[in-house]
């Protein structure tokens, strides 16, 4: 006897993936046409399938994104609309329109793929979890943290039902949500999920520190990023003594947590911090970074550089101009010797548009409020605000100019441009000599919904 709707919820899910699954095969058979579209053998399907992995490690996206169309078209001829085999090619598309950034198509396809595996496998099976972190990283960059949340959290609840609460698979799955949480603004649960991380990397090995090491520097990352600086020294400091404790005092591993640990003293707060003991500024980490690479003949040139020049741009960012340019001339000196070191000089001194500022807060991605549950992914509108500006030969900005689109949105304006203007730059470096760089244009998106400008439009009317 036929089963029902009513009597099978799962026949509404298969209905729904295959309307979507119909609309995406009937775009794709133009593509393809003649003896091709014969060719529908499991074998002419795993030769596709091994042409698309091919194409996807090439980077050849445009042709993995139609391969991977015909995959899905081939798929549906064999093993028809609501199979497994289905569902992996819709995954497949899906990550590949992700890629591309089609992600309204990734979602669609992706939502098919998870809608399939549900009502054929049931809604905590294990292949579930690709095609939710994919959905969740598509949701995430069409500006819909709200969506993408949930979508992590229903792929971090499978793992705990298939391997368990402590299983170290969930941590990329609760980065993942660390990251819609800082999009959303909630920077305590960010922190909550990163905690977590924490404790299921220490309980994996809590007896083994040196493999710590790693995660521990990703820890730090992820404490900056929200913020926690004095959380985000304290890590590093346990970086370092893990290290001292288990090499040499003067480790090469201990170049980047130094130069790491001086850095986030960018971000002491001079008023009141007792914990740094006084230690007010990242000088003594920055100098003792820089030693350590003098040290080893056979350091790689990125990595020397790296810390002689955080040295530098720490004389920049204190105003002691004199003692920056005097290493910014070794470096320039040191990086001419041949061709190897002469691209590496003008990627960091040279080039046309300055690196990263020492210290940065993190820019708001959303006007208003992102995490409006009625607001559907049609409704999430992209504007921006561009900023241009010169960056003198002591590494400040001048000159500054913005403007923002939609217009209205002036306040967003206000807060890029304000955030700009407290930047410190490494200067331009020619022949060795600190210069000054004009026409900067930086670009900064966010994301806002159409009712947002609306009411900006009639406030201003008013």
């Amino acid at each position: 006897m036929p089963i029902s709707e009513a009597q099978s919820p799962s026949v509404n899910k298969i209905i729904r993936a295959s309307e979507q699954i119909v609309a995406t095969t009937e775009s794709l058979l133009p593509v393809f046409s003649g003896d091709e579209l014969n060719i529908t053998t499991e074998e002419q399907l795993l030769k596709e399938f091994a042409r698309y992995r091919k194409l996807m490690q090439a980077g050849t996206l445009d042709e993995a994104d139609n391969t991977a169309k015909r995959i899905v078209e081939i798929a549906i001829r064999i093993y028809g609309l609501g199979s497994k085999e289905t569902a992996n090619a819709l995954n497949n598309l899906g990550v590949v329109q992700h890629a591309i950034g089609q992600y309204n198509a990734a979602i669609q396809n992706l939502t098919s793929a998870i809608e399939i595996i549900e009502a054929v496998e049931g809604p905590l099976d294990k292949a579930l979890i690709g095609p939710l972190k994919g959905l969740g990283a598509s949701q995430l960059a069409s500006g819909r943290p709200d969506q993408a949340n949930k979508t992590f959290y229903q792929a971090a609840h499978i793992t705990h039902v298939n391997e368990g609460p402590h299983n170290r698979d969930q941590i990329e799955i609760l980065e993942s949500i660390a990251e819609t949480f800082i999009r959303i603004g909630n920077i305590q649960e960010a922190r909550n999920a990163i905690d977590r991380i924490h404790i299921l990397n220490v309980k994996n090995f809590e007896s083994d520190p040196i493999s710590l090491l790693p995660l521990l520097m990703k820890r730090a990352a992820w404490q900056s990023r929200t913020g926690h600086y004095k959380d985000e020294r304290a890590t590093y400091r346990k970086v370092i003594r893990i290290i001292e404790s288990n090499y040499e005092k003067n480790s090469r591993l201990l170049i980047k947590p130094l130069r790491k640990l001086g850095e986030s003293l960018y971000f002491i707060d001079r008023t009141f911090d007792e914990s740094d003991r006084g230690m007010l500024t990242g000088e003594t980490y920055f100098k003792r970074s820089a030693r350590i690479a003098e040290k080893f003949e056979d350091i790689d040139e990125r990595e020397y550089v790296t810390a002689q020049l955080a040295l530098a741009d720490y004389y920049i960012y204190s105003g002691s101009i004199g003692r920056a340019r005097r290493i910014y001339a070794d470096i320039w000196q040191y990086l001419s010797i041949n061709e190897e070191h002469l691209s590496l000089r003008s990627e960091l001194l040279s080039g046309a548009l300055p690196i990263v500022p020492m210290r940065t807060n993190q820019l708001p991605i959303y006007a208003g409020n992102p995490s409006n549950k009625s607001t559907s992914p049609d409704n999430i509108i992209t504007g921006r605000v561009v900023a241009r500006y010169n960056i003198s030969a002591r590494g400040r900005v001048q000159n500054l100019q913005s403007e923002v689109f939609p217009a209205e949105f002036s306040d967003m304006r206000q807060i890029i441009q304000r955030e700009i203007r407290n930047r410190i730059y490494r200067p331009k470096i020619v022949n060795g000599k600190l210069m000054e760089t004009i026409g900067i244009v930086f670009e900064h998106p966010f994301f806002y919904r159409s009712r947002d400008l609306e009411v900006l439009k009639k406030r201003i009317k008013k």
